[in-house]
């Protein structure tokens, strides 16, 4: 079966969504990246509610996040810190905006994708967290700085 460009870039909308979720379940329980990622792609992936059936992820996309957003850690909270204001550090904030940093700043340091995609599509993934909140422009303003200052060129 062949996917639509639509398809694609859905899939890959939902499996930024998955690796705030799954680096959000990491840090919660423990579980380490091969664990949380075995669980999303047998389980959590295309699952099936009463009436509603979650969106099949970017298998691909997924695991190259989780992965990175362990393995370049300390560079990404190092860079969410300078992006946030002195008297919140990283450790202060929300663990679903810290996961969502997490995985906004795996792509900015370890992928092609422009900022600007990488910057919307998680500040889309805020607004799925935080509805009625305020925090997707926090976001949207913490990853303008982190993605300066891992791709100035980008800019």
């Amino acid at each position: 079966m062949t996917l639509s460009g639509n398809q694609k870039r859905k899939m890959k909308s939902a499996a930024r969504l998955y690796a705030v979720q799954a680096l959000y379940q990491m840090e919660q329980t423990g579980q380490t990246v091969d664990q949380v990622r075995v669980e999303f792609l047998d389980f959590r992936f295309g699952e099936q509610f009463d009436d509603y059936e979650m969106i099949e992820g970017d298998t691909a996309v997924f695991t190259k996040l989780i992965s990175d957003a362990v393995n370049n850690q300390a560079l990404i909270d190092q860079m969410t810190d300078r992006g946030l204001v002195a008297e919140w550090p990283i450790g202060r904030i929300d663990s679903t905006l810290r996961a969502l940093f997490r995985a906004a700043g795996a792509e900015l340091v370890q992928s092609d994708t422009p900022p600007k995609v990488v910057i919307t599509e998680f500040v889309d993934v805020a607004h799925a967290f935080f509805p009625q909140g305020k925090e997707g422009r926090f976001v949207n303003a913490v990853l303008d700085h982190m993605a300066r200052e891992a791709r100035p060129e980008g800019f």
